[in-house]
């Protein structure tokens, strides 16, 4: 307890900075808190558009693999060979900042380009599984970046929320009685004082 008291400022000059203290601390709560809510408030969409190209994406997967099936069975296997365009897609991730925290956010997708000297796929079949497997992949992107931008989100919500209940249940409190204490000191000894004048007044106009 006397350790404790050591380090609580007495005085006027005490009370001041107990004051500011504590003001600072509210408002620090009151601004986590707030970043709390948009934290969580983000972190929900990214996981409802998550869910959503997830689904999109084993729709697509399956579509794809349906029409792969339908283009081998029509022109075989070496159709299916000679279908695969040598160049590779692309895909870019946008990233954004939220509250401090960056995240992914966006994603552009750029399709295999073939080269004049190339084949196209030999059948109807083979040129919707080709177009449709773009799409699966497109948005297996899509569920990663907005998968990860919801795991940043929930991490950071998870520290400041930390953070408010340090506040919240420790910081502020201490501070409040801390402050109490100073008043109640202060209102002593300001007692203390009076009743000294008093009695000095009393005994001098004797």
């Amino acid at each position: 307890m006397s350790g404790r008291t050591s380090r609580v400022p007495s005085g006027r000059a005490g009370r001041l900075r107990l004051r500011r203290n504590l003001a600072t601390a509210l408002r620090g709560a009151d601004l986590l808190e707030r970043k709390l809510r948009l934290l969580l408030d983000r972190e929900r969409t990214e996981r409802q558009e998550a869910e959503e190209a997830g689904r999109v994406w084993r729709e697509r997967l399956a579509e794809a693999d349906t029409w792969l099936v339908r283009g081998v069975l029509l022109g075989g296997e070496g159709a299916l060979s000679e279908a695969v365009p040598t160049g590779r897609a692309r895909v870019d991730v946008g990233w954004a900042t939220l509250m401090g925290v960056r995240h992914p956010a966006a994603v552009s997708w750029t399709d295999p380009v073939r080269s004049p000297e190339e084949t196209t796929p030999p059948n109807t079949a083979l040129s919707h599984a080709e177009r449709t497997y773009g799409a699966a992949v497109r948005a297996a992107a899509e569920h990663a970046v907005h998968q990860a931008a919801a795991e940043l989100l929930a991490a950071e919500a998870t520290r400041t929320r930390q953070r408010v209940r340090a506040l919240r249940r420790h910081w502020i409190p201490r501070l409040r009685r801390d402050l109490a204490a100073v008043e109640l000191a202060l209102e002593e000894a300001e007692h203390e004082e009076a009743v000294r004048r008093r009695w000095a007044a009393s005994h001098s106009a004797r």
